[in-house]
């Protein structure tokens, strides 16, 4: 039998790749140069760079169509609260995050699910009876986003399915595609403030389920569910023994008649993954600092899960170390009023544009509950010469310069989405020209039965 021997030439433990050889019966071989094989550039992208798709970003890109020149173009489309200016975050968040820059002492790496301290400060946060935390329950990471991604991760494999719902964020789709994930779309039904139909949920429960997303309150619908109609999905969740990760990015944005109940508080035996962040309530989405809370009083997850975690966080080495810095002073002396504003605002939004819309023959929006949106059904069958909600929304970019993001984005055809957190005087006009286009399109029942004639 041949005898191998690695021989190492160099000081120390700094070897340079070229002085490593490989040596066999005492003819000594470079690992760089390999007999037989012709060296040619084959660089290709990864299959799961392939599996990576976006439907926003695939629908908006290719929806080639240029603003009425003549007006100020409106959007409505996107979810970042930051972009008009109306909608700062406190002066004690800004502080928080200051003083931890000039104090120096948050430049190097952390722990790769977040320093313990700030880790502490997060489950004191959302500590409660009815749903107890620890620092050991909580692992920070680089926005929500990233919760979800490593939830997902780390509960499923290739070739098994999760449910997700329709309409429902596109990112969890566009990750679990990536992933060899197969998905399932449960539907939500908007003629009940966008309730789960929880027989259609139920009935795609297989053995590949790997897990089930609430998302609530939800992106793009608005919609906050009851406490009663959680303890109904969780009963779902329990008799087929399928996890939650709930996607509650969105908690406690809810208006005054209505309350948020965190999924995790009602219940002592599902196992759940909730994400969150400071993204939306703080008004900071770009500080890319959110969380994964591991609820799993019954230890179903047991250390598997918690260990997966911890192996798929060490992938990126952890979020900004100066947010997590501040996070203590930026969750426990955030002034009350501060979420007080931001609601009110938002509600204010939210009824001026439900009125307004509601008035428009053609459309029925959905009133919301909370977060920052507002679901819109277009009666098509009085929009005759339009195919669908894609080529509703091109006409009033091109006509009337307002950007609202039709649902097909969401899995969900016929409706588009509003972004509520645009200034008052902008919701006013982006309605007031969704009224002129509407009325300039619109087709009754004769009128539209004689436009498909002529088709």
């Amino acid at each position: 039998m041949d005898s191998y021997l690695i021989q190492v030439n160099g000081p120390g433990d700094h070897v340079p790749l070229l002085d490593v050889h490989l040596k066999t019966n005492g003819n000594s071989m470079s690992l760089g140069k390999v007999k037989g094989r012709k060296p040619r550039w084959a660089v290709r992208a990864s299959e799961m760079s392939k599996k990576t798709f976006n439907p926003v970003r695939a629908i908006v890109d290719s929806m080639k169509v240029e603003p009425n020149p003549k007006k100020a173009m409106i959007s409505l489309s996107l979810g970042d609260p930051t972009v008009f200016g109306n909608l700062p975050t406190n002066d004690e968040v800004t502080r928080a995050v200051k003083e931890v820059l000039d104090s120096g002492r948050y430049n190097g790496y952390a722990p790769s699910v977040g320093y313990q301290s700030c880790r502490e400060a997060v489950a004191a946060y959302y500590n409660c009876p009815e749903a107890p935390l620890e620092a050991q329950d909580v692992i920070l990471t680089s926005g929500c986003s990233q919760a979800i991604e490593l939830a997902l991760a780390v509960l499923a494999n290739p070739g098994q399915n999760i449910l997700v719902p329709r309409p429902g964020f596109s990112l969890y789709k566009t990750l679990a595609l990536s992933m060899g994930i197969e998905v399932k779309l449960y539907n939500l039904l908007p003629e009940k403030s966008w309730e789960i139909d929880l027989k259609h949920l139920e009935s795609l429960v297989d053995e590949k389920t790997a897990c089930l997303i609430v998302n609530n309150p939800s992106n793009p619908c608005g919609s906050v569910f009851s406490k009663s109609h959680l303890q109904k999905i969780l009963a779902v969740a329990s008799r087929q023994c399928v996890p939650i990760l709930a996607d509650e990015i969105y908690g406690d944005m809810v208006f005054a008649d209505c309350k948020y109940e965190p999924i995790a508080t009602l219940s002592t035996n599902v196992p759940i993954l909730s994400c969150g962040g400071l993204a939306k309530r703080w008004l900071v989405p770009g500080w890319r600092m959110g969380w994964i809370l591991i609820h799993d009083r019954r230890d179903i997850f047991g250390n598997e899960i918690r260990d997966g975690l911890l192996r798929l966080s060490q992938r990126i080495l952890g979020p900004c170390t100066i947010v997590q810095g501040a996070l203590e002073r930026i969750l426990h002396q955030t002034p009350p009023e501060f979420y007080h504003n931001t609601l009110s605002i938002l509600k204010s939004n939210a009824d001026l544009c439900y009125a307004a819309l509601s008035a428009i023959p053609g459309l029925q929006p959905v009133r919301p509950a909370g977060a920052m949106y507002l679901m819109v059904e277009i009666e098509m069958e009085h929009f005759p010469e339009f195919e669908n909600d894609v080529e509703f929304t091109e006409r009033l970019i091109s006509e009337q310069s307002v950007f609202c993001l039709p649902a097909t984005c969401f899995e969900y055809p016929n409706f588009f989405r509003v972004v509520i957190t645009v200034p008052e005087e902008m919701i006013l006009e982006a309605c007031s020209r969704i009224q002129e286009f509407c009325e300039m399109h619109y087709q009754g029942a004769e009128g539209a039965q004689d436009l498909e004639c002529d088709k």
